[in-house]
């Protein structure tokens, strides 16, 4: 026939797009797995658990394989001779040599041999050890068990190794369990994958009754080509071959070929391209220019290439589904590159049944990447960052995102986004109690009596996210008036509608808390200094405005009075500080800007940040950038007008890629912190900057370096992965630039402080505590620490 001649080969792999897509969310939940993380892994990208579909196979029925390999012609031989007035031992003689009905048999089926041998041994089956048994000849009704499995090469006679890429066609396994009809219909499904010309497998029987499969092949081949080209075939229905051409005229068979080779055009010019780049497409053109012919293994080696590149890139679900325009100059190579067709969300109960949800879907629909939407390819990273997405809702305990294929789409995927709602109305009771160093530098509690907190929290309110948070806190349960706290939130996002992009939350609360401050304190080495509690009680609202997933900006106004008070909750206007003679000294600086001790005041607030942090193996990895600012309207107590700032530099530099042998252990970090603050105009004393402390330079007390008015603060540390945590050393360092004196009352000199200081140590990250020992350069000594949280 002449001109293009249809010729194509279907990659039967035995792993279907449901397999490709089955890895992409294999954890937790991320999920994504869940990536519960983030409420669920959810993301679970990935549960971040997917599926999808490949090219069916067909199996044609084995049924007839005994009745065409039957000696019938043998059996009807014998029956003619019986009827011809022979004897029937005389013909069955004359046509089996003398063995009666088995030379009958003998051809059909294998089976013990009743003869007595001691120098043969015989199987479980009945059949001698070591013999080779054809398929055909297994017995239908018993069950084999598979000891092993070798391809061997016709054209070579050579065993493959075991590595060979024709392996994956094989779904035979040692250990497993097969019957005729399975292994029957593994050598028809190995022939009508397009890999080989002829297959025959046949048993090798062994002691234990087991059978070693070997597996005989001839590998198909075509004509020499030199280009290559990739195409989208995804959301066609996928071409079919002619049931059977045996029965066909030479005519018939010449016009199914020329109805294929216009269906196949047809195909190919409905087919869209694909996203396979031309550099990959010339490479392997490149492998086709080498080869005197285009073999089967070269369409292997092809598939694996093409699909590395979408597995690579994310598109988890693709996949190599067939091969055609084979016997010509270009070899044309067929995806399913996993289009979506549909997005469905679906809201399941505590059981995992489906229910209906109480959030309203245009919540969820917004924090869904355009990625997921039905006409874009799935990609394992848009399942991610869906997972991140919803899970920052903060409403969902579990969350998954699941691709599976459509079955009224070939290729297509339907994308399933299922979720478990938390409760809306909730309590919670927490109890702590603080750790300090003691007298001896070893730690202690300080004091028995517990803090803790009570919360009450309504959230998803008319399902569209909006909540209500109280709080109430005390630094001792057992009598909570002395510094009873509380707080109450109200938070209402998509301020500019839930269909509009742009993202801001607006948030109005109310508050009165109770904390010591830091810069009535005495510094290294003197003795206790009188205590002052800072009261504040007012209220506060803001707008954040979420730029990216990294970078957000928050800003709004304050009002509030603050008060100073002692020990005793009395009024108190100025510090003091223990004289050498006993006496309490109070010429101490001002507790407030209006030397009252009450202090009222109005204020702008702000803070950008930009936070690219992420996780790799429970240690964070990336960078991190905040700009604070206060600044003050006049409105207050003796009318302050002030500007505070403060900027934080923070570097979490991986030194090493993850292990690939240890999916847990963290990798080396260094890293490098810098912190500046300053202030203009007016500034109370009780908002001056502290140096010193767990969050400041490690080693000292909370503000026993100085309290002043600019500050610079530099650290590093190194982490070393041990075992799943790591252990650490630092050297930290800060100065107050010499701005202490610029305080009211300079409370660093009052409290003889030093104004700046160093330290150094070592530690270990146990959960989340951090175990640690800390050098104060000032005065030479250390002390142990046990700290929760990060430090930085």
């Amino acid at each position: 026939m002449a001109g293009l001649t249809y010729t194509s080969t279907s990659l039967n792999t035995r792993s279907s797009l449901l397999h490709h897509c089955a890895d992409v969310f294999a954890s937790s939940d991320s999920a994504m797995q869940s990536y519960a993380q983030p409420g669920g892994r959810v993301i679970n990208m990935h549960s971040l658990r997917g599926s999808a579909s490949g090219p069916r196979r067909q199996r044609a029925s084995s049924q007839n394989s005994l009745l065409s390999s039957f000696p019938w012609r043998k059996v009807l031989s014998c029956v003619a001779g019986v009827a011809s007035g022979y004897s029937s031992v005389s013909a069955i003689s004359i046509l089996g040599g003398g063995n009666g009905w088995r030379s009958i048999f003998d051809n059909g089926m294998a089976f013990a041999d009743g003869r007595n041998d001691e120098s043969e041994q015989f199987d479980s089956h009945g059949l001698r050890v070591d013999m080779r048994v054809h398929i055909t000849k297994l017995n239908p009704s018993k069950k084999y068990k598979v000891s092993g499995v070798e391809l061997v090469d016709k054209r070579t006679k050579q065993a493959v190794s075991s590595k060979d890429p024709f392996y994956e066609l094989v779904t035979l396994r040692p250990g497993g369990i097969a019957t005729k009809a399975q292994l029957e219909s593994e050598v028809e499904n190995l022939l009508n994958c397009g890999m080989f010309q002829t297959v025959e497998m046949e048993g090798v029987t062994q002691a234990d009754g087991s059978l070693k499969m070997q597996i005989s092949f001839v590998e198909s081949q075509w004509q020499p080509a030199d280009s290559f080209r990739c195409v989208n075939v995804g959301l066609l229905s996928q071409s079919r071959m002619p049931d059977s051409e045996a029965s066909m005229t030479d005519q018939q068979r010449e016009e199914m070929a020329k109805i294929q080779e216009e269906e196949y055009k047809t195909r190919l010019r409905r087919a869209r391209p694909c996203m396979l780049p031309k550099t990959v497409e010339r490479e392997i053109s490149g492998w086709l220019r080498t080869e005197t012919r285009v073999t089967a293994r070269m369409l292997q080696r092809i598939r694996d290439r093409v699909q590395r590149w979408y597995h690579e890139e994310g598109y988890a679900c693709a996949q190599v589904v067939n091969f055609g325009n084979l016997n010509t100059n270009e070899v044309v190579c067929e995806v399913v590159e996993g289009d979506i067709t549909k997005l469905q969300i679906q809201f399941l109960d505590k059981m995992g049944t489906p229910c209906e949800g109480v959030t309203k879907m245009q919540i969820i629909g917004r924090e869904l990447p355009d990625q997921l939407r039905p006409g874009q390819v799935f990609n394992i990273e848009a399942g991610k960052k869906a997972l991140r997405n919803v899970n920052g809702l903060a409403l969902f305990s579990n969350i998954e995102v699941n691709p599976r294929p459509d079955e009224e789409s070939d290729g297509g995927i339907v994308v399933e986004v299922k979720l478990k709602e938390l409760e809306q109305k909730t309590a919670e009771v927490s109890t702590e109690w603080s750790v300090v160093p003691g007298s001896s530098g070893r730690p202690t509690l300080a004091s028995i009596r517990p803090g803790g907190s009570v919360t009450f929290e309504h959230r998803n309110l008319y399902g569209l996210n909006r909540s209500i948070l109280g709080c109430v806190t005390s630094s001792n349960l057992f009598n909570p008036q002395d510094d009873l706290g509380f707080k109450a939130e109200y938070v209402h996002p998509y301020v500019d509608g839930v269909d509009d992009p742009r993202n801001r939350t607006f948030k109005a609360s109310c508050f009165n808390s109770r904390k010591l401050s830091a810069v009535f304190t005495g510094g290294t080495g003197q003795e206790e200094v009188p205590a002052i509690w800072v009261d504040r009680a007012g209220f506060k609202v803001n707008l954040t405005e979420n730029f990216t997933r990294q970078s957000k900006l928050t800003y709004g106004m304050v009002v509030e009075e603050v008060t100073t008070r002692d020990e005793t909750s009395a009024i108190c206007t100025s510090g003091a500080r223990t004289l050498p003679s006993g006496a309490l000294s109070l010429e101490g600086p001002p507790t407030t800007h209006s030397d009252t001790g009450i202090d009222r005041v109005a204020f702008l607030q702000g803070n950008l940040t930009h936070d690219n942090t992420r996780f790799v193996n429970g240690t964070p990895v990336g960078s991190r950038n905040i700009f604070q600012w206060d600044q003050g309207l006049g409105i207050g107590s003796k009318f302050p007008f002030f500007n505070r700032h403060q900027i934080t530099f923070t570097r979490f530099v991986q030194l090493q890629p993850e292990d690939t042998k240890d999916q847990l252990k963290p990798p080396p970090v260094l890293v490098l912190h810098g912190r500046y603050g300053g202030c203009l105009g007016d500034l109370a004393t009780y908002d001056a900057y502290t140096l010193g402390g767990p969050y400041s330079v490690r080693g000292y007390n909370i503000g026993e370096l100085a309290a002043c008015r600019q500050f610079l603060e530099l650290a590093t540390e190194l982490r070393i992965p041990i075992n799943k945590t790591h252990a650490y050393g630092f050297l930290e360092y800060g100065s107050d630039l010499g701005s202490s004196k610029d305080v009211r009352g300079n409370p660093t000199e009052f409290f003889r402080r030093a104004g700046g200081g160093a330290s150094y140590g070592f530690g270990v990250k146990l959960g989340s505590i951090r175990a640690e020992y800390a050098q104060d350069c000032n005065a030479g000594s250390g002390s142990l620490f046990v700290r929760f949280g990060e430090r930085f």
